[in-house]
């Protein structure tokens, strides 16, 4: 699909990445993560000679770091067809593994290994972090805060160059482009100008981290037993409270904004930083389709193949979607570029600028392909768009029907039990279901809650031109290597043929485990 795309070089050869990855060695973190995956694929089979590789992996109690390596990483369905390709040794023997989190202070590594890899590691890439909406806000900023001040502290004691993986939605609350050049520092989304000095990162860090402590000190000192999912609520209210306040969608965006002005306020690090949109199925690497884990659009897809109709969303708005090849590309060329001496700071990795595809397509062809699949050749009325208001309305009604389907059931099951009539366990069963129904309903509720600020709220197009740039300047072997081509992506294609396809093998049965959306 992006074979015969390659334009020239708009600096013939200015980036070499095939000959970066020669002359320097690697450190990468957030190997055994979707993206992560894909980086560490990309490299060894897209630059067989790269120098030396080196991965921080967490250790689990019983099962050291290459163990996990092994298993969830190389035993991985997105790298075996690598690994089968340039065999085991092409990872083995050229990769070091380092046990830490980068949630420790410099990852967990002693002072001993940080020497013995400084000027030897010329690149970090940090692809790790939390990525989950609304956490308690202490786990967000394990992952997204700390490890972007741990990430500093390693580059700067491996005098090496940072790259880090953060995301667009840094931006909050949106109707409109968003630039890469907007200022990092003091940023948030409803600041009123680059005089605006009301947000200071350090500041609003040191708070958060004062807060989480009183909240665990008071619980301790409590004279009744607070349980563990009462404080978690807590530090969930107080990061969504801190979030909506400067106008962050989420506690996720949150945190990676102040891990962004964390690297950006280093006068002496050089660095980069690379945001993806909604990272979503491969377009070609390592196979089309492949996907892992709960992605961010994976329930809205099941709730769509399960035949959901009504949808509270812009339909002329852009969903800002990557094919998470595209995301891994484009890391490897920001590193090369940032490793050979391009300023850029800020990489948007996302289609909407070039390429957009409307919310409102997107739903009307998962609903034609509901049907497709079921084969439901009565007509129905199509896919609607509602308000916010009306789809709430709508999910609470059905509900309360629900709830009181479920009370006559089980009222008539008790009636039967008490007259010995036949009967009582078919109706247990039903009351069963309708509560297991009434279960779901509310979970497809809150879920299009949770994704109304991308939906319905705001509206976002990202601006990706330094990536554009990038890859342009690449050597013409680099650029078939390290492809980035939006503008060729037949959107109805990947959406049904990549994105529902790969999130029906890869995510739906290990996600829906226990709960189903359909209604």
């Amino acid at each position: 699909m992006c074979a015969d795309l390659l334009p020239s070089p708009v600096h013939p050869s200015l980036i070499d990445a095939t000959q970066a990855f020669r002359d320097t060695e690697i450190f990468l973190t957030g190997a055994n993560g979707f993206v992560g995956k894909v980086v560490l694929g990309l490299l060894v089979d897209r630059f067989p000679d790269f120098k030396h590789l080196h991965i921080l992996m967490r250790g689990k109690a019983g099962n050291p770091p290459e163990e996990r390596f092994q298993k969830d990483v190389l035993g991985s369905p997105s790298l075996k067809p690598i690994v089968e390709r340039r065999g085991k040794a092409a990872f083995l023997d050229k990769i070091t593994l380092h046990l830490g989190d980068v949630s420790q202070p410099q990852f967990g590594l002693t002072d001993e290994t940080l020497a013995s890899l400084r000027g030897r590691v010329g690149i970090l890439i940090n692809c790790a972090g939390l990525v989950e909406f609304f956490p308690p806000v202490d786990e967000s900023f394990r992952s997204n805060v700390d490890g972007a001040e741990s990430s500093v502290v390693v580059a700067e004691k491996l005098a090496a160059k940072l790259v880090h993986i953060s995301t667009c939605f840094v931006c909050g609350e949106s109707d409109g482009l968003v630039e890469e050049s907007e200022p990092i520092l003091g940023y948030y989304p409803r600041r009123k100008g680059p005089h605006d000095r009301s947000f200071r990162f350090d500041e609003e860090i040191k708070f958060i981290r004062e807060q989480v402590a009183a909240i665990r000190d008071r619980a301790a000192r409590s004279p009744r037993r607070i349980a563990p999912k009462e404080i978690a609520q807590q530090l969930i209210d107080l990061g969504t409270q801190r979030a909506a306040q400067w106008g962050w969608v989420n506690i996720y965006t949150y945190s990676k904004s102040l891990g962004e002005q964390i690297i950006a306020s280093q006068p002496n690090l050089e660095w980069a930083i690379v945001r993806p949109a909604i990272v979503e199925a491969a377009l070609e690497f390592p196979f089309p389709g492949w996907v892992e884990g709960g992605r961010t659009a994976a329930p809205l897809v099941m709730m769509a193949m399960a035949g959901l109709r009504h949808w509270p969303l812009r339909p002329d708005a852009p969903m800002e979607v990557v094919p998470v090849d595209q995301v891994g590309t484009s890391i490897l060329t920001a590193a090369a570029a940032l490793h050979l001496g391009v300023k850029n700071k800020v990489y948007q990795i996302g289609t909407a600028d070039s390429n957009p595809i409307p919310l409102g397509s997107i739903v009307e062809w998962m609903y034609e392909e509901y049907r497709r699949e079921k084969k439901k050749w009565l007509p129905t009325g199509g896919v609607k768009i509602v308000s916010a208001a009306t789809a709430k309305r709508r999910g609470e009604r059905l509900i309360a029907r629900l709830a009181g389907l479920q009370y006559l059931a089980t009222g008539m099951r008790k009636v039967a039990q008490k007259s010995g009539l036949p009967g009582r366990r078919a109706l247990g069963a039903l009351a069963t279901q309708l509560r297991m129904l009434g279960l779901q309903v509310n979970i497809r509720e809150q879920t299009l809650a949770l994704y109304q600020p991308f939906m319905l709220d705001n509206r976002f197009i990202f601006e990706a031109e330094n990536i554009r740039a990038a890859h342009a300047s690449l050597t013409e072997a680099d650029r078939a290597k390290l492809p980035w081509c939006p503008e060729k992506i037949d959107w109805r294609r990947y959406w049904i043929d990549h994105e529902v396809a790969g999130i029906q093998k890869w995510v739906a049965a290990e996600f829906m485990k226990g709960k189903s959306f359909k209604i």
